[in-house]
């Protein structure tokens, strides 16, 4: 069986390298991220030399203004435009990740301690929002793969559970009596699809450190799920042998399943998700046609072989 390997492409035709070159003189791979935290630099002083990568797509990304001006982050606020305005005073140096659970390496591991031994590529991926609107962006990670490795998961682990950071001093959202979320925020994926080699934590994008509004300093991507699957801010990994809570799913199981993956043929109770409105299209852009999986259902649909996928929505 042909095993899906990404779109051939020249890697100056994705990514114009104007984009790299006319910002800042390029750091050292993930020696210029773990510079900027150990030397107090400020978030934006580091930059990466990254691979392209296989799995890239060939569509052209997003403008970074697009990418960082319309976000959903809810702990900065419920507007597209709240998490640029207010993510600026999160402080994510120093910062560490708690990984338990099923694992024979549990720890806390620095941010360095998680970024240093990776190989940092470019992923160009297709994001598509439960809300029904899409970007392109060119994250900089590394497979979650490789660090679930380095915590070695014991044979009963079968899931993995993410939490975001809770910071009510620095997050506004989260401050208040009423509170139209629990948090912190809280994700979760099967272990197979954990491992998948898609499944990426992503320290950048465009070539430079992750902006807070973004879900710096790591983040969650899974390009063949809704958004709100991708969790930002990461500050526990948990390996389970129960299917763990995600935030969306209890605030309305009705519209948010577990799986959560991007399907044209079930809509959401309340639109339909069949077609999608690309983001930096202009207001008389034609609506998307929505792929199943996201586009990726040759390298993903194995996982779901057998499964009812509006049962299991």
């Amino acid at each position: 069986m042909h095993r899906w390997m990404g779109p051939r492409f020249k890697y100056s035709e994705i990514t114009p390298k104007e984009v790299y070159f006319s910002r800042r003189q390029l750091l050292a791979g993930a020696g210029g991220l773990i510079a900027a935290h150990t030397t107090g630099a400020t978030a934006s002083a580091a930059t990466f030399e990254t691979s392209p990568s296989r799995w890239s797509i060939d569509d052209r990304p997003n403008s970074y203004d697009d990418i960082t001006s319309y976000n959903n982050f809810y702990e900065f606020g419920y507007d597209k435009a709240d998490p640029k305005r207010h993510a600026g005073q999160l402080t994510t140096d120093p910062w560490s990740v708690v990984i338990d659970g099923k694992v024979r390496r549990p720890g806390t591991y620095g941010l360095e301690d998680i970024v240093k031994p990776a190989s940092l590529e470019e992923r160009i991926y297709r994001l598509r929002c439960v809300e029904a609107w899409s970007m392109v962006i060119p994250w900089v990670g590394f497979p979650l793969a490789d660090v679930l490795a380095m915590a070695d998961p014991d044979s009963g682990a079968k899931y993995v559970a993410f939490e975001t950071l809770y910071r009510p001093e620095e997050m506004p959202a989260q401050r208040g009596v009423f509170q139209s979320l629990d948090w912190p925020y809280v994700e979760g994926l099967r272990l197979d699809e954990a491992m998948h080699p898609l499944t990426i934590l992503a320290v950048g994008l465009y070539g430079e450190e992750l902006p807070n509004q973004n879900g710096a300093p790591l983040r969650l991507v899974v390009p063949w799920k809704y958004g709100f699957k991708s969790i930002k801010s990461i500050v526990r990994i948990s390996l389970t042998d129960t299917e763990p809570p995600t935030t969306w799913n209890l605030q309305a199981p009705r519209e948010y399943g577990f799986y959560s993956n991007v399907n044209p043929e079930v809509s959401h109770p309340r639109w339909s998700q069949a077609t999608e409105r690309v983001v930096g299209g202009g207001l008389l852009s034609p609506r998307r046609d929505t792929e199943m999986f996201n586009g990726y259902a040759e390298a993903v649909g194995s996982l779901y072989s057998g499964m009812d996928l509006k049962k299991n929505f």
